[in-house]
């Protein structure tokens, strides 16, 4: 059973920071099909320090209500719903006044209705991507009540909404030096920060995402409320970011998360029609409540709470943060991946830990071109969805837990041929050109994310001409050629031997010197076993 209910009782009275304010139920956390035990934050939350004006006074935002009155232009410089008026020109904000600017065109607060340069209202270049087709492959659902849990026991989902933003890269750094995982929610044009595919620090941040091994999600185009939405509006919140995405990577994705986490039965249909996978979470630390020094530690003790009680061989988590809150990236996130590492969990994608082949997590963006995505080559000895063990230094196999390697734990059992080749005759050898590549080669294996016999094909001919040309290596690497671990994990090249987290390498890659790790499973090639 999954810990992290319990927490519902305690963290209610928060539940009103995270809803929609415009609802009357605001302050009760709706528990949609799962274990949700608390939804998204709130427009005027969601924005960063940064941006928060202090003496801001902010009014209440209403419901659109239903008028028989003609909207008029422009009633003496008021506009929105209050004032049954439009601006004639530039953006009409929050609190009902007109104006250009990030005070009243910012998203997700410009009310696109009544302000025609709103930015959530500004389309991306191109050609639109509504026509694009929209089969429903794989496993995981669509649309409908939405996906609260990952799949895989020992998976921890690390997901970050509202990005990207200038704490993204600093994130991305992080991500990588514990080799972990994370989806992004990408929102379009949010914050005033400009759209994704027109301001070129964003579009380098979301292709070094995708270069990374890391799933990229919409979050809609300028973060509305898609249940408070018109048909037409709805729609365009999710082509729009679609087209941003095309502008930038040539493909969109086909996860998504609902501002707020709200979506009601309409708006899962809607999306189902879309062909989206409806992504909410079961672990919130509540992050973007806690961004200051003094209150972070209250998100550490809601992590806390859920993993301490939880066991890795059976328990999973799809967990949600921010990263556009400073407290969350350069405190929280440290605190978060390294306790995943003493627990015994692995960070990865939404998509990887519902079990669904990378080949389903996107779509191309032009109807008449196969979208390929490139797996990279694995330098620290992890493999993934996006990571290949093939021609790498490590060995050509991927373990059942993520690592590459050449001998039965890692070609056998449990073996991802759809990142590295399995069986018996990789297990004993390894690909004569791994031996020029170098490990800081980003050579790659390209596999089409359209279909999956692809990467299939691509494994077993590889495999094949792999045994044909193969130079023999020992199964197991002498400490003496090995790096000692300094942060815990093991395999590859990294040994635990004579590193401060004990001398044995667990079955999951991590050192340690109790029984769950010197025990069953215990990698001898690189520590001591009992």
């Amino acid at each position: 059973m999954k810990v992290t209910s319990i927490l519902v009782g305690g963290l209610a009275a928060l539940a009103s920071a995270h809803s929609d304010h415009r609802e009357d139920h605001a302050g009760i956390p709706k528990l949609m099909g799962g274990r949700k035990f608390l939804s998204e934050l709130k427009a005027r939350g969601a924005l960063p320090s940064a941006l928060e004006e202090a003496a801001m006074l902010v009014e209440e935002r209403q419901e659109p209500v239903e008028s028989t009155l003609e909207v008029r232009q422009n009633a003496n410089g008021r506009c929105g719903v209050g004032f049954n008026a439009k601006c004639t020109t530039g953006c009409c904000s929050l609190e009902g006044y007109c104006g250009t600017g990030k005070d009243y065109c910012a998203a997700p607060d410009c009310q696109l209705a009544y302000g025609p340069a709103c930015d959530g209202n500004q389309v991306p270049s191109g050609n639109s991507t509504a026509g694009i087709k929209r089969p429903q492959i794989g496993a995981v659902p669509y649309g409908g009540a939405g996906i609260y849990d990952c799949a895989v026991a020992g998976d921890i989902a690390l997901t970050f909404d509202d990005g990207p933003y200038i704490y993204t890269s600093d994130l991305l750094d992080k991500l990588k030096a514990y080799g972990a995982k994370a989806t992004f929610f990408i929102t379009g044009n949010n914050l005033g920060k400009g759209a994704i595919d027109t301001n070129g620090t964003w579009s380098a941040v979301i292709k070094r995402m995708a270069a990374e091994g890391h799933q990229i999600a919409s979050h809609t185009w300028s973060h509305q409320n898609l249940t408070s939405l018109d048909p037409t509006t709805f729609k365009n919140q999710i082509i729009y970011n679609e087209m941003a995405f095309r502008n930038i990577l040539g493909y969109f994705p086909t996860y998504m998360r609902p501002p707020y986490s709200e979506c009601n039965a309409t708006c899962g249909n809607l999306l189902a029609t879309l062909g989206y996978h409806v992504t909410y979470f079961d672990l919130d630390t509540a992050g973007y409540l806690n961004d200051s020094p003094t209150l972070i530690q209250n998100s550490k003790n809601i992590w806390d709470a859920a993993i301490n009680a939880s066991n890795n061989k059976t328990d999973s988590f799809l967990q949600i943060e921010h990263d556009i809150h400073y407290q969350t990236v350069y405190n929280l996130t440290d605190y978060i991946l390294a306790s995943m590492q003493k627990h015994g969990y692995k960070g990865v994608t939404t998509g990887d830990c519902l079990g669904d082949p990378a080949a389903n997590w996107y779509r191309s963006g032009d109807p008449n071109v196969v979208v390929n995505v490139t797996q990279s080559v694995s330098e620290d000895g992890s493999c993934s969805a996006t990571i290949t063990c093939l021609g790498s230094t490590f060995g050509n196999c991927c373990s059942q837990y993520g690592y590459c390697g050449t001998g039965t734990d890692y070609c056998g059992t449990g073996c991802q041929s759809g990142s590295g080749t399995c069986g018996t005759s990789s297990s004993t050898s390894v690909s004569s050109t791994k031996a020029t590549t170098s490990t800081s080669s980003k050579s790659s294996t390209t596999s089409s994310i359209a279909t999956t016999s692809k990467a299939t094909t691509t494994s077993t001919s590889t495999s094949t001409s792999k045994a044909s040309t193969t130079t023999s290596k020992a199964t197991s690497t002498s400490s003496a050629a090995m790096s000692k671990s300094t942060d815990g994990s093991c395999g590859g090249t990294i040994t635990c031997q004579g590193s401060t987290f004990g001398n044995c390498c667990s079955q999951y890659g991590w050192c340690g010197k109790t029984t769950a790790y010197c025990g069953t499973g215990c990698k001898p090639a690189f520590g001591t076993c009992t």
